[in-house]
This record gives structure tokens, sequence and C-alpha cells, in this order.
């Protein structure tokens, strides 16, 4: 089973404004979220995380590692005095308003090789062309962004119950609370580690972040001929995976077919239904019917509810009915969260179409855990989103 060990973390200094030094993570933001970030505070994350050239430093990478080194040295970072874990919260509602209290623990999670068990993939990943986050994390010799991963460890919710030491909290522009704690008691870090290490991680999100620490950690045994370094461990945040720990949402698919040619395929396998105009509003009445929505680039919808006898031996997942009903239709797909944001990049003519899907079942996901199938590409929406910047760690 997977070792998860305490580090000494690496943060802001504490009369820090976490609000503006702290963003979202690199995948999520666009050049103008970066310079957004940017210009509310000259030492917000992104200067590492998502780094640019400079006129002085024309190697980006380079760049932020000389940021690093440079916030280190004026204090700006400062390391734990000893290895810790760090508790972090986040408080907020979900879509339908209920109040939320999610809880995980920030360590180094022990980097497997590929099929080894202990630290499970949940879904397939989409193949990606740059290279920035390893050369990043070569250049930096850091990790900047945690992993997050579900453990199949029964109780540690409960573990992870009792408050420790605040040491930063802040309300993102979304409303959530984010707050973090270290925890430095030795008997309550034994306690954690002992947990987490007697059942499977599954990697919820960050399967490329992982994969590079792999890599990482490879090149630092060729280059240090030692199997003890902290390039074994890679930093992740463990939850609990039980319902009240998690908040999933989907991922809708956009397409290059347009609706008529989309919908001519899917009428084989679905039943169809008037959607009228789609707003935030079509997801709950997708759940209430079972059904997925294909949109059309005017904003309108027509519901696909799924038709169990085309579906036999098919997965329980809309992205996965969805790979089946498609698999003879040569196309395109690209991923995109959020129902306003599929409508507008529709009317925008980024996509021919659209289909939105349902959030994946607690079920499923525990049954990727005990099968080891592997989900579709981009089934799971995580939220909300661990910010970077709250908690770092340092690889020298």
């Amino acid at each position: 089973m997977p070792r998860f060990l305490p580090f000494r973390a690496l943060r802001y200094a504490p009369s820090t404004d976490l609000d503006k030094t702290c963003a979202p993570p690199y995948d999520v933001l666009n050049d103008t979220d970066r310079a957004n970030l940017v210009a509310q505070h000259n030492h917000n994350i992104v200067n590492i995380d998502l780094p640019i050239a400079t006129s002085t430093q024309p190697d980006a990478y380079l760049a932020a590692a000389q940021t690093l080194k440079s916030w280190i040295q004026s204090g700006m970072l400062v390391r734990d005095e000893s290895p810790s874990f760090t508790l972090y919260r986040m408080q907020f509602r979900d879509t339908i308003g209920n109040q939320r209290n999610i809880v995980g623990v920030l360590g180094g999670i022990e980097v497997v090789d590929e099929g080894a068990g202990d630290v499970l993939p949940h879904e397939r990943t989409t193949p990606k062309a740059k290279t920035d986050r390893l050369d990043l994390t070569r250049a930096t010799d850091a990790n900047l962004s945690p992993v997050w991963g579900l453990s199949l460890a029964p109780g540690l919710s409960e573990i992870l119950k009792a408050p420790a030491e605040v040491v930063g909290s802040y309300i993102d522009d979304q409303g959530v609370t984010h707050t973090v704690e270290r925890v430095s008691d030795p008997t309550r870090i034994a306690s954690i580690t002992d947990c987490i290490a007697k059942h499977p991680v599954i990697i919820a999100d960050g399967h490329h972040r992982y994969a590079i620490s792999r890599t990482y950690r490879d090149e630092t045994r060729l280059r240090t001929n030692s199997t003890t370094t902290d390039a074994e461990q890679t930093l992740t945040f463990v939850n609990e995976l039980i319902d009240e720990q998690l908040s999933v949402a989907a991922i809708h698919r956009m397409y290059d077919i347009d609706n008529a040619a989309l919908l001519s395929v899917l009428a084989g396998h679905y039943d169809t239904a008037d959607a009228g105009k789609v707003g935030s509003h079509t997801i709950s009445e997708m759940d209430s019917r079972g059904s997925l929505c294909l949109v059309s680039p005017d904003g309108t919808g027509t519901f696909l509810t799924p038709r169990a006898d085309t579906f036999a031996g098919v997965r329980d997942m809309d992205s996965a009915r969805l790979e089946h009903a498609l698999r003879n239709t040569e196309h395109s797909v690209s991923y995109q969260h959020g129902v306003n944001e599929v409508v507008n990049k529709l009317a925008a003519g980024v996509a021919a179409s659209a289909i939105l899907i349902r959030p994946v079942s607690l079920t499923e996901i525990r049954r990727t855990a005990d099968t080891g199938e592997l989900m579709p590409p981009k089934s799971t929406f995580f939220t909300p989103k661990l910010r970077t910047g709250m908690v770092m760690r340092d690889l020298n």
C-alpha cells in the first residue's frame, strides 16, 4: 500500500494575503487570467507555476526557478522547521445550495510504477504534446500544485476532522473558503500515515502530474544513484472516497459534427425530446429525466434518454455510452465544464455541437477502484479546485 509522508512544507510568509497570491490550477487559466492574477500581486504563484520568458531570462522554466529561489531568499516563502502534514478544508455551497465541508490532507505520496496497484488511475488520459509540467519540475525541483487522491481508507475523514494550527485561510471569487492547518504532532502524523497506508489511493485529478513525477523520480535516481530522495514522493491532497467528501461535476462534450448529423447517429441509441432553451436549470432536468442534452449553436437543446437495449454491457456512465454510440463515427471531441461556458463557446463557433452529460456516480468511481477498469477521458470534474500556492513541496 502507498507510503504517505509528511514534509517540510514551503508556504507564503504569515503576513501574506493568500487571496492575492494563490491561484486556481494552471490548466484552467488562460493568458488573460494569468495577467489579472499577476496584476493583483507581484508575488502571485502564477509567476512560478505559469512562467513566461523575460528579457533577462529567455527560458521560462529557468525564470521560474530563479523566481522561486529569490522568493525563498527574501522570506516571501518560508519552509516549516520540521516535517508536517497540512489539513486542507474547503467550505462552500454546492450547485443545489447545500452547505459542504470537504477536508483532506496534503502530504507526499509514494510515486509508484505504472500498474503497481497502490496508486491507481481512474480514467484514461488525453495525450498532451507539451512537457511543461516536467520541464517546470526539473527547473524548480519543486511540487508546486498537488495531485488529488481519493483514499479507500474507512474513517479517514474522522481522523482529519479535528482542527490543527491554522496557517492560512481565504475566500475565493467563487465563495469557497480555503483553509490550511499544520499538523506537527507526531502522534497525529503517525495516525494519518498509518490510515492512508492501509488502502489504495485513486487519482481523482492530476494524472499527468503524477505521471511526470514518475519520470522525474527515475531521472533523480539515475542522477543521484539513490532511492531515498524527496523525488520518491509527490505532493498530493488525499481525502476519503465517500459521498459527503466529494463534489463531482461533469465535463461536457463538444464536437466537430453538426447537430443534424450527430442526432442522426444518436437516434439509434437514445429517445429524444425537446429541451427548449438550455441554461443552468437544464442539468437538474437531465438528472430527473435520466437524460443527456444535445445543444445546438442557437442555445436550444434536445434531451437524449438512453435506451437500455442498445447499451448492454456498457458502464452506467454518460461518457461511456457516448463513446459506444459514436464508436463508428469519425469525429473529434473537446471538453468543457459549465453549462453557460458550453453555450457561449457554441455561439462563438468554437464547436459545431455539444452534449451535456451528468456527473459520474460514487458507485462508478468505487467500481473503478475495485475492478481497475478505466473511465473514458474527462469523465469527472472534482470541485472545488484546490488552490495552487497554499502549500508547496521543495524537492531539494
